[in-house]
């Protein structure tokens, strides 16, 4: 019903330019989507009010794959992408904040579709679900769904309460999700940014999407209008979480805090170290720094957004890139990637362990931000990293089968799995994944929604053993 109440404003663009085609698409698949909600909720009213962990997973999963078969369904009613396949690639891009697009040339699309196109960034950013819960009632009873489904749809390690109430938690998220979003419009509208462009902009910015609305990306505009991007992207990769403790003045926890160290940090270090790389690449060293911390920042909170075509730029350059496509940034933001935190944990584990050879009867923990990391927590990381592996590995070897040189391949993965949406060579900033063919695509599909979702959500719906209830 969310889905559908949100289609609404697209609807009303396509009606006022008058775009019948989109129009049509819209109604059809807001009639589809409405009695699709009304169908689940007709099944579900009597079900049991039990919800543990493997209820909260399997909903976010499943609730994930629907809304993207429901979202795609205005670009291909409408004829603007005509295949299916695509139209679906196109949309759980655009949830899962990936940008990776099949599209060749996205100004030719309606303007009713390009804002739904950018619109489902900003959704998929923070969680449609978090978004349920945080303008939903609370219940007496069995609230511990809030908790599960936050987990479950939530970028990160682990989950960890703002405040008592996990409830208050997701409307402090999206208050700060939408405030930033605002201000991210304010400051485009002030370097004269048109407001579509302003507001579809933003909604790549805020959910670090990377849907352009123009061929070449964020190419075309101001240098002011790029720094603003650049400013934005990078703090829609912080956690959250360092927002609210400034604004109840906590600020030296901030600063204190190890996994922001680390990403500022990478960041800083790679905006240099391209910077030195590219110089002969431009006029000044102003526009050097200025491309340099733009791709850095799109790279690293996996926005995708482009001012130049970075696979131009030398192999040292590019190697730098591909690392942050892996890092990603920090937990708890709209980022994607692996996440600094989950990096943090390893190098501290494995300096841990090294140590633990060393002194066999010493007792090591691991700490962060001066507090014991719990031995559940770094299992979970280590499963994660061993899932992580074999995806990325056997996504590789599938898509492979299309022909593409190993670099387009594993990129595209790499890309897609990370929520990146750019690739290298043939899936570059200036190419798209529409030459991949239908079992590709899938594969594709399956990353963007397993990297988005953290894995697990998406890996155990092919679990026996989520189904028989064993």
């Amino acid at each position: 019903m969310v889905e559908a109440v949100f289609m609404l404003p697209a609807l009303l663009i396509a009606v006022y330019h008058g775009e019948r085609d989109t129009v049509y698409g819209f109604l059809t698949a807001i009639v589809i989507t409405v009695a699709a909600a009304l169908l689940l909720y007709l099944l579900c009213r009597k079900a049991r009010k039990g919800f543990y962990a493997r209820e909260g997973l399997v909903c976010v999963g499943a609730s994930w794959i629907m809304m993207s078969l429901l979202g795609c369904l205005p670009f291909y009613f409408s004829g603007e992408i005509p295949r299916f396949i695509d139209a679906m690639f196109e949309t759980v891009s655009g949830f899962t904040t990936t940008g990776a697009s099949i599209l060749p040339e996205v100004e030719s699309l309606s303007m009713g579709n390009l804002y739904w196109r950018s619109f489902t960034h900003w959704l998929g950013g923070m969680g449609v679900l978090v978004f349920v819960l945080a303008i939903g009632r609370g219940r007496e009873k069995n609230d511990g769904y809030t908790m599960h489904l936050l987990r479950a749809e939530s970028p990160g390690p682990k989950v960890e309460k703002l405040v008592p109430k996990m409830r208050d938690t997701t409307k402090i998220l999206y208050f700060i999700y939408f405030f930033l979003t605002v201000l991210n419009v304010l400051f485009l509208l002030a370097g004269k940014m048109p407001l579509f462009d302003a507001v579809c902009t933003a909604f790549g910015t805020a959910g670090t999407g990377g849907f352009g609305i123009k061929n070449d990306s964020i190419a075309g505009y101001s240098p002011y209008l790029q720094n603003v991007c650049t400013v934005f992207m990078l703090l829609f990769g912080v956690n959250f979480s360092c927002y609210y403790m400034l604004a109840i003045r906590q600020v030296k926890n901030v600063f204190r805090d190890e996994e922001l160290r680390f990403y500022l940090g990478m960041v800083a270090g790679s905006i240099l170290l391209i910077a030195w790389n590219v110089r002969g690449f431009y006029g000044s060293i102003g526009e050097t720094f200025r491309h340099a911390a733009f791709q850095v920042a799109s790279i690293v909170t996996t926005t995708g957004f482009a001012t130049t075509d970075f696979d131009l730029w030398p192999s040292f350059s590019r190697a730098i890139l591909l690392s942050l496509m892996i890092i990603g940034a920090c937990a708890g933001s709209t980022g994607g990637g692996f996440k600094c935190g989950r990096a943090l944990l390893l190098i501290k584990s494995l300096r841990r362990n090294v140590r633990q050879i060393l002194h066999p009867r010493k007792v090591q923990v691991v700490r962060v931000n001066g507090q014991m990391v719990a031995e559940r927590v770094l299992d979970n990381t280590n499963a994660y990293l061993a899932a992580y592996a074999f995806i990325v590995v056997f996504s590789f070897i599938v898509i492979s089968i299309d022909g593409f040189t190993p670099m387009t391949n594993f990129s595209a993965v790499m890309a897609c799995f990370n929520n990146i949406g750019p690739g290298l060579e043939g899936v570059g900033p200036t190419c798209n994944f529409g030459d991949y063919g239908l079992v590709s695509k899938a594969m594709l599909i399956i990353d963007m929604l397993a990297g988005r979702l953290e894995i697990f959500p998406i890996l155990i719906l092919f679990s026996r053993s989520t189904w028989i209830g064993r």
